[in-house]
């Protein structure tokens, strides 16, 4: 029964995470940690940290991840194709839609105002991802961390994956011996 949840969570995640991977990447985080409990939300952080290191899609690595984790090959499977299906064929059906109608005012309003939405759900799920950090390491030095982060990525701009490998080296050689 474990996959049958995989393919719903997944899917239902997908199907309603417009704008893509990061849009959908809170509708996943409810499904994973606080719906299923199928990582805690240290193990949703850590997973999506290393998810953006590594080259690809996000949406497809957390399903691989998990599905994995939760059911094995099967699962993992099953997460997969529950993420790429809907995308697929919603993006064959929206973008005939969108290309017949491209000139519609309602369509540009549609696809304006749904911005702010996945803007909030990510400021929703930043909130959530930095309790774990403000714990452990405290608050300062969690957000001297991501004042940095900030910095590194909008000022110097460095590729994301460098700013996490730069973390996970500070993590590793400083914070192992304070925490």
């Amino acid at each position: 029964m474990e996959w049958l949840k995989l393919i719903y969570g997944f899917f239902m995640a997908n199907l309603l995470g417009y704008g893509g991977g990061p849009s959908s990447i809170p509708l996943m985080y409810e499904e994973i940690v606080p719906h299923y409990g199928w990582l805690t939300d240290q193990e949703f952080s850590n997973m999506l940290a290393l998810g953006n290191a590594l080259p690809g899609p996000i949406a497809t690595k957390i399903a691989v991840f998990v599905g994995y984790d939760v059911y094995g090959w099967p699962g993992m499977a099953a997460a997969l194709i529950a993420t790429v299906v809907p995308s697929a064929a919603a993006l064959i059906f929206l973008l005939g839609v969108m290309q017949k109608y491209k000139q519609s005012p309602v369509v540009k309003g549609m696809t304006l105002l749904v911005q702010p939405v996945i803007a909030i759900m990510m400021i929703i799920l930043t909130l959530k991802m930095a309790k774990g950090p403000a714990e452990s390491i405290g608050i300062w030095q969690t957000l001297i961390i991501a004042a940095i982060a900030y910095w590194a990525i909008q000022k110097l701009k460095l590729h994301p994956a460098l700013v996490i490998l730069a973390a996970f080296t500070y993590g590793g050689l400083v914070l192992r011996y304070t925490v």
